[in-house]
């Protein structure tokens, strides 16, 4: 049995963003007026279940469309990969104090390292296991979250490349304002992060294999090429969605759609209310929709007022309060509406452009990022891959 409230996600668009988003690269790469440079490869992101999407099929699909690299927050996610039959190589983003080290040798994963702790203990553990470790080395540029900093590598750093069991692969960077075009603080952090990479190149042993850079994520990837380096980190604009305000020309499909049924079609007559709280009262005959769609389901409760849904190829708002299994929108003078009828929550429903609600409509309209709206999507809503 499935209920009513399906997510769709269309693996072959997830595909194809892969694709465009190599060849955004490699044209970037090719501009007569920029420097000469390898192609930069992909590491695609797929943390917290490929941003809702699910991680399992989502990380299939883009080891076969070619990704170099995937990246999972925690070495738990990685694990659900490595079982689901993923072969590709898997970065862990996160801090490895809490979790099981074992695992980063079971399941041949690369960690990143980010302070001197993390890297004592991957030692003792890449001893105990009798093997050298491949890992990622993180620099805080001044985002202030994991990372060794910047200006202090001197210090920090000596010990950690002097691990016996440990092999520096890559170094790398986060960006904190990639997406607000208007700080200078982005072109702060790419300057702090090349002058870490030149002290690395002096205290490293020169004999050493070239080590990878990446720093780009996706508003990044779209907003300077100076920092693409060895890799480029796309996460949301795999799963067809550009991290507001930037815009881009990259052809890109969302992958996601969010759909469900009509339960029941009500009355209300002027001057009764609707949901908990009775937040909408009726000024005129009214009549609404129930979807069972709730904030259980990741639906979040200030669509209210603010958001649509589309019903019949038409965008009817959503009133009331969210409850937890269930919304409810106005479909006054909408023709013969009956349960069953299709409702479109994300996604197209007819080939005009007002007859899409995609997730930055709906994250601008109740104040959060896509990211968010995507990502709470919840683990009850079945996912159907086309």
């Amino acid at each position: 049995m499935i209920r009513s409230t399906v997510a769709h996600v269309d693996l072959a668009a997830l595909q194809a963003n892969f694709k465009a988003i190599q060849k955004f690269i490699e044209m970037g790469i090719a501009d007569p007026k920029g420097p000469r440079r390898t192609i930069p490869k992909v590491i695609a992101v797929v943390k917290a279940n490929a941003y809702g999407h699910g991680s399992e099929r989502v990380a299939l699909a883009l080891e076969a469309a070619g990704a170099d690299l995937l990246a999972c927050a925690d070495i738990e996610e990685a694990v659900v990969l490595r079982r689901a039959g993923v072969r590709a190589p898997v970065l862990i983003f996160g801090a490895l104090s809490v979790s099981d080290l074992d695992g980063l040798f079971e399941f041949s994963l690369t960690p990143t390292i980010s302070t001197p702790s993390a890297a004592r203990a991957v030692q003792q553990a890449a001893a105990k296991h009798r093997t050298t470790l491949g890992y990622h080395l993180k620099i805080d540029t001044g985002m202030n979250r994991l990372g060794f900093r910047h200006d202090n590598l001197r210090r920090t750093l000596p010990e950690v490349l002097a691990s016996p069991n440990l092999r520096l692969e890559a170094i790398y960077t986060h960006f904190a304002t990639a997406d607000e075009p208007e700080t200078p603080f982005f072109d702060q952090q790419r300057t702090n992060f090349e002058a870490a990479l030149k002290t690395i190149d002096a205290i490293a042993d020169p004999q050493g294999p070239r080590r990878s850079i990446h720093a780009a994520n996706s508003a990044a990837t779209l907003r300077d090429s100076r920092v693409w380096y060895d890799f480029v980190r796309p996460g949301l604009l795999l799963y067809g969605i550009v991290p507001p305000p930037l815009a881009s020309t990259i052809p890109l499909t969302p992958v996601m759609s969010l759909t469900s049924r009509v339960v029941a079609v009500k009355g209300i007559r002027p001057g009764e209310g609707v949901g908990y709280g009775l937040r909408f009262t009726a000024d005129a005959p009214v009549t609404t929709a129930v979807i069972p769609a709730g904030y259980a389901d990741g639906i979040d409760l200030r669509v209210s007022g603010r958001c649509h849904v589309l019903i019949r190829g038409r965008r009817v708002p959503i009133v009331g309060a969210v409850s937890m299994d269930m919304m409810m929108v106005d479909v006054t003078g909408l023709d013969e509406v009956s349960p069953g009828d299709e409702v479109v929550i994300i996604g197209r429903q007819g080939s005009e452009s007002w007859q899409q609600i995609d997730a930055r409509e709906m994250a601008a309209a109740i104040g959060t990022i896509p990211y968010e709206v995507v990502c709470r999507i919840g683990s009850r809503i079945e996912r159907q891959y086309e």
